[in-house]
């Protein structure tokens, strides 16, 4: 007995749970906290690669959650880390703690944060950023204007600008302490 091929619409059908399943597994790992747990020495982050690098940050011109108008061009001559984020992205929300740490840790070299909300309230927002003691501004970016500026792809994703407004360097993926210190020693003066 010969076994009939699959019709056309089974192999479509076949086709379309496959694309669904490749989906899911690649969005599920960009959500999934590194296999070493919460080791230092693992970095789930992705660097480099990104066709911004060594480029000129696009511009930022977007309002705050209190509605106050900031620009990335008003920060040339400040070492900059541009992260995308939002409050149901776990990872995000992961890394939060990090960035207050250094953001105290860096203002004596300059440092300056901009947080890019993408496709989130700006209440629940403005409630976790206070939980979380972030000081930075909260950048409304209601039109995806910054996200497809920065090419987005998923969240959190970070840009380290240095104080000449040049993209030093990516990083996609919740960054670790480790890994965020060596991108912020990208844009950060020496010594």
């Amino acid at each position: 007995m010969v076994a009939e091929a699959p019709d056309r619409r089974t192999r479509r059908a076949i086709l379309v749970v496959g694309i669904a399943l490749v989906a899911i597994v690649a969005f599920s790992l960009l959500l999934l906290p590194p296999l070493g747990g919460d080791d230092d020495d693992v970095d789930s982050t992705v660097v480099g690669g990104h066709p911004l690098s060594g480029k000129p940050a696009p511009e930022i011109d977007l309002l705050t959650l209190d509605g106050e108008r900031v620009t990335l061009s008003s920060l040339r001559g400040r070492p900059v880390l541009i992260n995308f984020w939002a409050t149901w992205c776990p990872p995000c929300r992961e890394e939060f703690p990090l960035m207050v740490e250094a953001y105290a840790e860096h203002a004596d070299a300059g440092l300056e944060i901009l947080g890019v909300l993408h496709a989130d309230a700006a209440e629940g927002a403005r409630a976790f950023a206070a939980d979380e003691g972030a000081t930075w501004p909260i950048l409304l970016d209601p039109d995806d204007v910054a996200w497809s500026d920065y090419l987005g792809v998923g969240l959190p994703t970070s840009f380290y600008v240095d104080a000449e407004g040049i993209v030093q360097a990516f990083s996609l993926g919740p960054f670790t302490e480790s890994g965020m210190k060596s991108q912020l020693a990208t844009i950060l003066p020496s010594g």
